[in-house]
């Protein structure tokens, strides 16, 4: 009798012990949201007591099954719950630290719910909250996949959310039926919009190719001691209003934080996913070894591992208000050490004036929209348009002087990007500023808007961009392979010309090329940006549907036209690459061509 009431007092320990736990880590959990979203050592130690918590509670939950089973009540749904709420943790240390591991570490996580099926009986539970949570898990999922190119379950998670939505019990909340139906378009709008160029397997199906740089696709450079800038803080934001979106990522925010990561490392055996129990069964094996990328929140992570990191840091803005962007611009600024330098890219609607005659280049040219509704700029209140008073919520030129203190490096899309051509450089630091044509050609115009611009394709995909604008929708994979080994060699030898360039300059007391393109060369993501710029503007300058200024990109300083843009060898490959796609008549006749 004795040993019974001390089995069931044991027993009443461990389901307390469990709902502190559980108590505990929706508390620390729910403190998240309340961290700034800016800095780095402000947040860090919080998220490593978060995940200390789920990781004792995951693995208690799983050496006290049966009690929490018998004596608790615990259903799988909760299991499930727990498992989310870690893969949640995993995908924002994901968004704060930039390092792609933890993005992998997410999907392990996230795939365990679905491979477990632990909300397959939410449904039964008569809880609409719980429905909610199982939808939420879906987006959340869908989310993590296309960061991670895994587009055939991608398309699997849409089909099962829909089916989902369509079992969502109307009777509960009509509202969030509606709204989960939104939600489901706008995800396959998405998928359909990212589809800009298929590449073909033998038997017809589609392959999915990554953008992210990796060892191969590094440009190469003849290193020089005047390279001494790494890119350290990224601020990308997208703003644009009709573009395709999900979960506050517009189609060129997508692109452009995949162009500036590198390809994640996979590992099937992660000992970080080992410690809570993901791999085989639900037994928990034990788990020594630390990953090589560090365990969140872990002594010396960012102290020892801030320097060494694969990726630059990266802040993600959608829609911002002008405040919020200078804040985080101040934030990325301060957090810049030494020998680093900052980038913003802004895909953006543009503000425009009606000042005839400008005198100030740095307010009265108009700038980026930031945070104007679609509804104010298209429904006769608010508008950018025809303004003759400074905008509110506009980024203006003359709002990055402050931050050109810094090495700073600007990549601008919008309709009136060339009003960031003239940024005075007070501070003698390195500056360059890439621009997107301001307009183009009117077959492209309605899909460009909406399945994202044309410029950052061409930074992120260039063969992409170029199949685009010629009309090629599929290519086979072995004439993708092809057609891009002529890409690598434009590459390289626009590469192999900045160089000379700058040899030139020493030699001949010639500047042929900006210092600060020098400085900003020796960073790989950088360096694939100037260089891709390259390739978008001379594809368009030989191109015969992209007439006029307007409809090429611009750089501040200016990249030098006869010893680099304009140079027979680049023009060259561009020819030959588009006789490889038997698009040579999109292409203007010259010299070159022979």
């Amino acid at each position: 009798m004795v040993k019974m009431e001390s089995t069931e007092e044991q027993d009443r320990k461990l389901v307390l012990e469990f709902c502190h736990l559980l108590e505990k880590s929706k508390q620390l959990f729910n403190g998240l949201r309340d961290l700034p979203q800016y800095g780095h050592r402000q947040w860090q130690a919080y998220f490593g007591r978060t995940f200390d918590v789920y990781t004792k509670l995951w693995k208690f939950q799983q050496q006290h099954r049966m009690v929490l089973d018998s004596k608790y009540g615990l259903k799988r749904w909760q299991i499930g719950e727990i498992a989310s709420k870690i893969g949640q943790l995993y995908y924002h240390y994901y968004l704060r630290t930039s390092e792609t591991n933890y993005l992998n570490e997410a999907y392990q996580f996230y795939a365990a719910i679905r491979g477990r099926a632990y909300y397959s009986r939410a449904a039964k539970e008569d809880r609409p909250d719980l429905m909610v949570k199982k939808l939420r898990y879906y987006a959340r999922f869908i989310v993590v996949c296309l960061l991670l190119k895994k587009m055939k379950l991608v398309r699997e998670l849409v089909t099962e959310l829909e089916k989902q939505i369509q079992e969502f019990p109307r009777s509960y909340e009509p509202e969030d039926h509606l709204e989960w139906s939104l939600v489901l378009e706008e995800i396959k709008g998405f998928i359909k919009a990212e589809a800009a160029v298929a590449v073909l397997h033998a038997d017809s199906n589609p392959i999915i190719l990554s953008h992210r740089l990796s060892p191969l696709t590094t440009p190469p450079c003849e290193r020089s001691p005047h390279m001494t800038l790494s890119l350290q803080e990224i601020l990308i934001v997208g703003s644009a209003c009709e573009q395709a979106k999900f979960s506050e990522l517009t189609m060129d925010m997508f692109r452009m934080l995949q162009t500036l990561e590198r390809e994640p490392t996979e590992s099937t055996t992660n000992p970080l996913s080992m410690a809570h129990g993901l791999h085989g069964h639900d037994a928990s094996p034990a788990a020594s070894r630390i990953p090589p990328y560090g365990v969140p929140g872990s002594k010396g992570y960012m102290e020892n591992g801030r320097a060494f990191r694969d990726n630059p840091h990266k802040y993600l803005l959608y829609k911002p208000s002008i405040s919020q962007l200078l804040v985080f611009l101040a934030s990325g600024t301060k957090e810049l050490p030494l020998g680093g330098a900052l980038l913003l890219y802004m895909s953006a609607d543009g503000c425009f004036s009606t000042t005839k005659h400008p005198e100030d280049f740095g307010y009265e040219l108009g700038g980026l929209a930031t945070s104007v509704k679609r509804d104010s700029v298209d429904g006769g209140g608010l508008s950018c348009r025809g303004k003759s008073y400074k905008e509110n919520h506009c980024l203006y030129p003359g709002d990055l002087y402050p931050f050109t203190r810094r090495p700073m490096f600007v990549v601008i899309d919008s309709d009136n990007s060339f009003v960031f051509q003239h940024i005075p450089r007070y501070f003698g630091q390195p500056l360059v500023v890439l621009m997107s044509p301001q307009d183009v050609p009117p077959a492209f115009q309605a899909d460009v808007q909406h399945h994202g611009s044309l410029f950052t394709l061409f930074l992120h995909s260039p063969l992409t961009a170029l199949c685009y604008i010629c009309n090629v929708g599929d290519v086979p994979i072995h004439h993708w392979e092809r057609c891009q080994t002529y890409v690598d060699r434009f590459i390289t030898e626009a590469s192999r010309l900045v160089t000379r360039c700058r040899i030139d300059e020493i030699e001949q007391g010639i500047g042929f090329i900006d210092s600060s393109y020098v400085q900003f060369f020796g960073d790989d993501f950088l360096r694939t940006l100037i260089l891709r710029f390259v390739f978008c503007d001379v594809v368009l300058r030989l191109h015969r549907g992209f007439r006029g200024r307007h409809m090429r990109p611009r750089c501040e300083p200016q990249l030098p036209a006869n010893e680099l843009l304009e140079h027979p060898s680049l023009s060259h490959i561009i020819f030959q690459l588009a006789s490889a796609l038997d698009v040579r008549g999109h292409f203007s006749e010259g010299p070159e061509c022979d």
